[in-house]
């Protein structure tokens, strides 16, 4: 069931960079409203935990490195056909292949160092939501 919200993390590069407020000045420019929002510095353990699905595969070492790197802003974001809608104005994975404007064509390094994350699923953006928010941080 389509939820009409996502998930988002601004990575520790996209911050380091001072692209916060930049970059959900595009999310709002995009027709999004941001219902849960945070700024917190990840533990092994926690990112650990969040990527748990790609714990088997040979870059999860370095993802949760990076993604500990630095502090990160958790999102949940709510618009009709969020999902869709937000994995479109970020761009492709990899900001050499993301389109002209995107958020990953504007602010992203490398295809690790790629500025957001986006759920690519309305599952997902459950899980991950759920994962950096209680039901009383959401509005």
């Amino acid at each position: 069931m389509a939820t009409n919200r996502t998930f988002t993390m601004i990575k520790p590069d996209a911050v380091a960079n001072g692209h916060i407020g930049a970059i959900l000045n595009d999310i709002i420019a995009g027709g999004f409203k941001i219902v849960a929002m945070k700024y917190i510095q990840l533990t092994t353990e926690t990112a650990g935990a969040f990527y748990a699905v790609h714990s088997a595969r040979p870059f999860y070492g370095e993802l949760v490195n990076f993604m500990t790197s630095g502090p990160i802003v958790a999102v949940i974001l709510e618009k009709e056909n969020a999902i869709e809608d937000f994995r479109t104005l970020i761009g492709a994975t990899n900001p050499a292949e993301a389109a002209e404007g995107t958020i990953r064509n504007k602010y992203a390094k490398s295809i690790d160092a790629n500025a957001v994350h986006g759920s690519d699923s309305d599952e997902n953006a459950q899980i991950e939501g759920a994962f950096f928010f209680s039901q009383f941080e959401r509005f």
